[in-house]
C-alpha cells in the first residue's frame, strides 16, 4: 500500500483546508518544492499535489509551484485541481506529472475521462469526493445527486488507474479516515481505491493496510504530517509491510 503525503497549493503556498473550505486554510509553508524534498527524505516515493485555486477556478492556477515540485521530487507526482480539458492533461504529463486526478469533469463529462484514460493509459485517477454519500464537485462547493458507488462504476473497464475516495466531512479535521466507507467502495468496484480525508495517525494506516488485498491501493495524508501527529517514515514502513 502506498502512502501519499499531500501538498495542497493556494496562492503558491502549502496549505491545508478544513472540509474543503478555502476560508478555513492553514498555511504550512511558502516553498512547496522544499516541502516535497522533505517528504522524499522521509522515504516518500509518491506525492499527491492539489491545485486548490485551480479546483475552484476550473483551470490551473499554481503552475509554477507544481513545476518546482516536479523538478525537485525524485519520485512520482500525482496532481489534481482544475484539470478539465485534454490540453491541460497533456501539458501536465509533458511536464513530468505521473498521474492526473480528474474530479468535477468526471461527473459532468464522463466521455472526457474515458478518452483521456485511453490516451494516457495508467495515468488517469478519478476523484470520488463524497459528502453524506453523494459526489461533490467544483472544489467540493457543489453536491450532486449521484451516489458514490454509481459514480465509481461508470469508469470500470475504461482504463482508469484508480479511484481517489475522499470523505469531505473528515478532510483536514483529524477525525480518522472513514475506513468502512473506503473499504466498502473498494469491494464494490474492480478499480483500486486510494483513501483520503481525516487520517490522524498510524492506526488509520494500519487499518487500511489490513484491507490492501481488497483493493486499497494507497492513502493520502496531509494535516497529520504537518501537525506532527504522524511520522511519515513509520507510516511508509507500515504500509509497505501490507
Amino acid at each position: 500500500m502506498i502512502v501519499f503525503p499531500a501538498i495542497d497549493l493556494k496562492d503558491g503556498q502549502v496549505v491545508r483546508l478544513a472540509e474543503g473550505d478555502m476560508a478555513r486554510a492553514t498555511v504550512y509553508g511558502d516553498d512547496p518544492a522544499a516541502q516535497a524534498l522533505l517528504f522524499a527524505e522521509a522515504g516518500a516515493e509518491h506525492l499527491h499535489v492539489v491545485d486548490l485555486d485551480g479546483a475552484f477556478a476550473g483551470e490551473s492556477r499554481n503552475r509554477a509551484a507544481v513545476e518546482a515540485i516536479v523538478e525537485s521530487f525524485p519520485g512520482y507526482v500525482q496532481l489534481g485541481g482544475g484539470i478539465r480539458t485534454p490540453e491541460t492533461v497533456a501539458r501536465w504529463f509533458d511536464l513530468g506529472v505521473a498521474r492526473v486526478v480528474i474530479g468535477t469533469a468526471a461527473l459532468k463529462d464522463p466521455h472526457f475521462v474515458r478518452d483521456m484514460a485511453r490516451e494516457w493509459e495508467g495515468g488517469i485517477v478519478v476523484a470520488v469526493d463524497a459528502r453524506d454519500g453523494m459526489v461533490a464537485t467544483e472544489g467540493w462547493a457543489e453536491v450532486s445527486d449521484v451516489p458514490v458507488g454509481d459514480m465509481a462504476r461508470r469508469f470500470e473497464d475504461v482504463g482508469v488507474a484508480a479511484l481517489l475516495f475522499t470523505d469531505i466531512g473528515r478532510d483536514g479535521l483529524l477525525k480518522g479516515c472513514n475506513i468502512d466507507a473506503t473499504v466498502d467502495l473498494a469491494r464494490r468496484t474492480d478499480l483500486p481505491v486510494i483513501a483520503s480525508g481525516g487520517v490522524k495517525g498510524l492506526d488509520d494506516i494500519r487499518m487500511l493496510a489490513l484491507h490492501a488485498d481488497e483493493g486499497i491501493e494507497g492513502v493520502i495524508t496531509g494535516r497529520a504530517l504537518y501537525d506532527g501527529r504522524l511520522d511519515l517514515t513509520a507510516a511508509i514502513q507500515m504500509a509497505a509491510r501490507a
